[in-house]
């Protein structure tokens, strides 16, 4: 689903899909034929393309994003960035011999919605009134695909759909000059993995933001963000449908004219016209794998504090770097 989205975002942009890698035969001959693209094996990759998008299951990605580097290709790696916070190393140090040729796939930092939200985040903040209030969630029913609850995978809803929420909240603290998070209190459950999560990040202004992130939830999603001071409340809706509001009053989104309006509303058309444009002006994304690697960060010192109850835990942990966000915790 998501290397279809990319796919899609990659024509919006005007860059066309050459050829599509995949596990089985089966999978990357369908996508390779919806696409006019040719199938191939992973070794063949970058295949003649510029840019190599890493849409495999997150065991996979530093392989892959190494091979695409080592070949030439630019990168475009989906979320959650790596397996290990050691991989996260290993590869932001690849990526920037290479030329930080890389972007990590968080694509709601592309989003319109996203990006309205937070100028107006910034602006409050500007006019004199910080920011005491901050409350992201995303809660939905477990996706009907992928190994997401195996512990192959890595980690569960935090560490797959929550990594969204962390993100988007620590963009909205940087605007919102509450500086970085410094710490996490987080309580999860689930069997296997974590099905439901319960954080809380600490800024360095004292802020406290609280993430909920579920595959816990009924058949419709709800994903919302609310930023308030004293004298304001910005809510913004993600799911199930698209609104944004300051003070009760609603702001005008940028009317999509994508074919797939989601691709443009949630920012993955943004992600890869940006991309490209970095590319030719050779700049380092602003979602770079050094962003990418604090996201893991932030996210594997709350498996930690899950391990020990929901206790307060440093942002960077100081955990051991070769285990997953999964092993953190169930085996801390």
């Amino acid at each position: 689903m998501i290397a279809g989205a990319h796919a899609l975002a990659a024509r919006e942009a005007g860059a066309s899909v050459v050829a599509v890698a995949s596990r089985t035969e089966q999978s990357r001959s369908k996508l390779a034929g919806d696409l006019g693209a040719h199938a191939v094996d992973y070794a063949r990759l970058p295949a003649g393309a510029d840019i190599v998008v890493v849409a495999t299951p997150p065991a996979q990605h530093f392989d892959h994003a190494c091979h695409a580097l080592e070949r030439g290709a630019a990168v475009l790696l989906e979320k959650p960035l790596v397996l290990t916070l050691n991989e996260a190393d290993r590869l932001v140090d690849l990526a920037h011999r290479h030329g930080d040729r890389l972007l990590y796939a968080e694509n709601l930092a592309y989003a319109p919605i996203i990006h309205s939200l937070i100028a107006r985040v910034a602006r409050i903040v500007a006019d004199g009134s910080p920011v005491d209030h901050l409350q992201l969630r995303t809660i939905q029913s477990m996706p009907t695909w992928g190994n997401f609850t195996s512990p192959e995978w890595g980690g569960g809803a935090l560490y797959d759909l929550g990594i969204h929420p962390v993100a988007v909240a620590v963009l909205i603290g940087r605007a919102a000059r509450a500086g970085e998070v410094v710490a996490v209190e987080a309580r999860l459950r689930g069997d296997a993995t974590d099905t439901h999560a319960e954080v809380t990040l600490v800024f360095e202004s004292g802020l406290r933001g609280s993430v909920i992130s579920s595959w816990e939830g009924g058949e419709v999603p709800s994903w919302d963000i609310e930023v308030s001071s004293a004298n304001h409340v910005v809510r913004a809706e993600l799911l199930p449908s698209l609104s944004l509001e300051h003070n009760g009053d609603p702001i005008a989104l940028p009317r999509p004219t994508a074919a797939v309006p989601m691709i443009e509303n949630f920012g993955y058309t943004g992600q890869m016209r940006a991309f490209i444009d970095d590319l030719e002006n050779r700049r380092t994304p602003f979602m770079d794998a050094a962003f990418g690697r604090w996201m893991m960060e932030i996210v594997c010192a709350c498996y930690v504090s899950a391990a020990h109850d929901g206790s307060s835990t440093p942002v960077p942990s100081g955990c051991d770097r070769t285990r997953t966000p999964l092993q953190l915790w169930k085996t801390s």
